[in-house]
């Protein structure tokens, strides 16, 4: 049983994170119009997609050191929800669940980093 509970804990936050940076980047699609050239919209794919690519670098590190990714992915979730606060000319409760899409699955994957983070050191 244990080994179970600690395969999940390993695999749990990396699967969850490399389906997180898909979910992402499928964002950038709208990017896509007929009227735009091709220099402007591969210009405007790369923009959208920088929030990825630093993702990407987080989730390498991530793999080997989990202390990285749970640090960054909870703190992204919490950015992402003060941003949207502070943008967003709309009521709170209604910002709140509308950031809720994006910071809830990161901030999860985080506590999964720090679990497996947190697991590991009292191992040692």
């Amino acid at each position: 049983m244990e080994r179970k509970v600690s395969s999940f804990v390993y695999w749990a936050p990396r699967v969850a994170s490399i389906l997180f940076i898909i979910f992402l980047s499928l964002f950038s699609l709208d990017v896509i119009s007929p009227e735009l050239s091709l220099s402007q919209i591969l210009l405007g794919l790369l923009m959208h997609n920088i929030p990825v690519f630093v993702l990407i670098v987080v989730l390498i590190i991530s793999w080997k050191y989990e202390i990285v990714g749970g640090i960054v992915y909870i703190g992204a979730g919490l950015l992402y929800i003060g941003m949207t606060f502070i943008q967003a000319e709309i009521p709170w409760y209604i910002a709140l669940s509308w950031s809720m899409t994006i910071a809830l699955p990161a901030i999860i994957i985080g506590i999964l980093f720090m679990m497996n983070w947190r697991k590991k050191r009292n191992r040692n």
